[in-house]
This record gives C-alpha cells, sequence and structure tokens, in this order.
C-alpha cells in the first residue's frame, strides 16, 4: 500500500476556492503533501497547501504540466480542461474523479441524457442547440409553459438557470446550448452525498433538506437529517448509490433531487467534489465530507457517515448593496450562541450573493437548531466598509 501519510506521496487538486480550503484541514491533519493550481493569488486554499501553482483550470497545457507533478489528481470545482485529464490518466496519473465522468457532468444536456440512459428518474426535458430554437418549439408545441432554462455549460449558484413563465422571460438569456427542463412542483429539495473509493466500497451521508433564497437561486438553509419519512429518505439513498454506481464514481458525488408531492424522487443534478449540501458534516458528522473524499480517493477505508447531533447549516452570503473589503457584522453575537460555528472561508472581497462563509448549528433538537440557524441569518451581515 502507499504510504500517504508524511512522506513523499504529492495529491493535486485543481482549484483553490473554500472546497479546497476545507480538503486541506484533512489533509493537514494527515500530514498528505499537497499541491494546488488556481488562477487566483488571492485563492483561499493559498495559506494552507504545501505548493501553490498559478494557471488557467481550462487551460490543457496549465492543467497537464501541473497534474505530471502529481501522484493522484482531485478536483473542488468541475470546469477544468477534461482532456488534460485524459492525457494524464493515459500516462498512469491517477485521476478521481475521472475524465470520462466529468466530460458527462460538465455538461447539463449530457448529464441528463446519461440519467434516461440508465434508468435514472429526472424530470422531462427538450435539448437545445441554441436558446433561439426554443420560441419555435413553444410555438409549434412541442414545449409548453412553464419550464426551467438551463444553460448547458458554465452555469453555478443561480447563474446559467432562469424559470421561464412567459415568452417574455426568455429575453437577455445567452444564446447557447441549454436545456428546457419540466418545472417539477416539488415538496423538497433533497441531497445525498455518496463516497466510493477504487475497491468499490460505497457509504453516504444522511438525506438533507435544502431550503432556498427565492431570488438568488442559492441554498440558505441545509438540514440535517432532512425532515422526511423514512421510506422517501431510503428511496433518495438508492437512486444516489444507482447513481454512483452508474458513473463508477470514484471520490464524493452529492446527488441533488427533488420529492415530488405524491413522494417520487427525481435526481436534479450532481456535483463529482465536497459540495454546500455536506459543511454541517465538519461539525454535526463522524467523519467530515472533506475527509471522506481524501479517504475515497485515496482507496483508504471510508469513515462512519452517521450524524453526532442534528446540524443546520446556513450560507454567509454579501449582502445587497455592498461590495469591497469584506466586513462580518455581528459576528461575536452568533458566535455566544450555543452550538454555532462560523467558517469564513478567506475571500477579502464581498459582492453581493458572493459565498463568503458558511455557519454550523449542532443541536440535539434539531428543531431548536433551526430556530437558532434563523436567529445565525438574522443576525450577522457580510458587509463592505
Amino acid at each position: 500500500m502507499t504510504n500517504y501519510f508524511s512522506s513523499n506521496f504529492k495529491l493535486g487538486i485543481l482549484g483553490g476556492g473554500q472546497l479546497g480550503k476545507m480538503l486541506l484541514y484533512n489533509t493537514r491533519k494527515f500530514d498528505i503533501y499537497t499541491c494546488v493550481l488556481e488562477s487566483s493569488n488571492e485563492a483561499p486554499c493559498k495559506i494552507a497547501c504545501d505548493e501553490f501553482h498559478l494557471g488557467d483550470l481550462m487551460n490543457y497545457d496549465d492543467v497537464y504540466n501541473f497534474g505530471k507533478q502529481v501522484d493522484v489528481l482531485t478536483i473542488e470545482i468541475e470546469n477544468v480542461n477534461v482532456n488534460a485529464l485524459e492525457t494524464l490518466e493515459k500516462e498512469g496519473v491517477k485521476v478521481y474523479p475521472s475524465s470520462k465522468s466529468l466530460k458527462i457532468i460538465q455538461n447539463k444536456a449530457k448529464q441528463k441524457l446519461f440519467y434516461v440512459d440508465n434508468d435514472l428518474p429526472t424530470a422531462p426535458f427538450s435539448r437545445f442547440a441554441y436558446t433561439s430554437e426554443i420560441e419555435e418549439a413553444i410555438n409549434h408545441g412541442g414545449l409548453s409553459f412553464p419550464f426551467v432554462w438551463k444553460s448547458a455549460q458554465f452555469g453555478y449558484d443561480g447563474t446559467g438557470v432562469k424559470i421561464v413563465k412567459a415568452i417574455q422571460d426568455l429575453e437577455g438569456l445567452p444564446n447557447v446550448e441549454c436545456i428546457a427542463e419540466k418545472l417539477v412542483p416539488f415538496k423538497n429539495e433533497l441531497a445525498v452525498i455518496v463516497a466510493r473509493n477504487p475497491s468499490g466500497e460505497t457509504k453516504t451521508f444522511p438525506v438533507v433538506e435544502m431550503e432556498f433564497h427565492p431570488e438568488a437561486n442559492q441554498v440558505e438553509y441545509v438540514i440535517c437529517p432532512a425532515r422526511i419519512p423514512d421510506d422517501v429518505a431510503k428511496k433518495a439513498e438508492d437512486i444516489a448509490l444507482k447513481t454512483s454506481q452508474a458513473f463508477s464514481h470514484v471520490g464524493l458525488l452529492a446527488v441533488e433531487m427533488f420529492q415530488t408531492q405524491d413522494d417520487q424522487i427525481l435526481i436534479n443534478e450532481v456535483a463529482p467534489r465536497p459540495h454546500n449540501s455536506g459543511h454541517q458534516t465538519i461539525e454535526a458528522s463522524y467523519t467530515s465530507q472533506f475527509e471522506q473524499h481524501i479517504r475515497a480517493i485515496l482507496n483508504l477505508p471510508l469513515g462512519k457517515t452517521d450524524s453526532k447531533a442534528g446540524g443546520v447549516m446556513v450560507n454567509l452570503v454579501g449582502a445587497e448593496g455592498f461590495s469591497g473589503d469584506v466586513i462580518y457584522e455581528n459576528i461575536e453575537t452568533i458566535m455566544k450562541m450555543d452550538g454555532v460555528t462560523p467558517h469564513i472561508y478567506g475571500k477579502k472581497q464581498t459582492r453581493p450573493f458572493r459565498k463568503m462563509g458558511h455557519v454550523t448549528i449542532v443541536n440535539e433538537d434539531l428543531g431548536e437548531a433551526r430556530r437558532i440557524a434563523e436567529e445565525v441569518k438574522k443576525t450577522i451581515k457580510v458587509i463592505s466598509k
């Protein structure tokens, strides 16, 4: 077995954002040597890795040359050059998740077709080469309102997604490859994080429930465990496991799902990395999602995924009307509250709705954790000077 600990083994991470920074909490704990590639010198990861490399994640040469220097390569963001990863795999570098998985996941149209091909439940959709083709489909009766427009590539956190209820809602959308997905009148948005190592060992974290900000289309609260019947939770877990298996995924796969009014489970989309829906695991679980990702990609035994207590996560995002050097107003007030832990990502500049950190609330009573989370949300403000 490879000696990963206090050795000359090198783990490479593509992306230097907050997810990478939280992965690095664990590589430092285990004394695993890490190299990070990121385009910004201000990246949150810079303070915690052994080697920091500046480069463009979408540039073939930058990714290839970086990958040649490491033994195992992983990601903290999907938008990376997959052709470079393909070459690295052929040359013997272990890349998790694989370039094959990433190629599908990077494109929402391919992702949806993958679910259909693998008999995985998802909302009905139509695929378009250009947004401009949608109007014709509506006029000819091939598509009806309401639907969700999604850019096939490079959409994230409310960017590249829009609910379309009338023809004028299409105005101003980029003319790109996209899908039009039937709007699902769901009861809940759920997520399950599956961990899988190269030996095929798999574990799921408990199903979480996500509450979204109505305007920003960003998660406001993640509640663990989800307040749903056991049979619905089991169904969600089974679908998440089947999805991970279909991708032959190694590492973490976060499967976001809709619970319909009649308790069916439909896959919304997946993320092949640590995910916003798993941040509460740092305080609330026996093994955090970040430690589990490291264990999985290094083919180590997977950790226990049970929760120690109820956990609620609140995203800290930049307040509207503020841009510039960040100030966390009333952070001392929330730190007086029981079971409250803030995580500050290290981004020096705030802007409206930018993810700047998160706060975890842990309590044996999930209802109480949710109440404190509301108080946290009202109290702390991410503003600028």
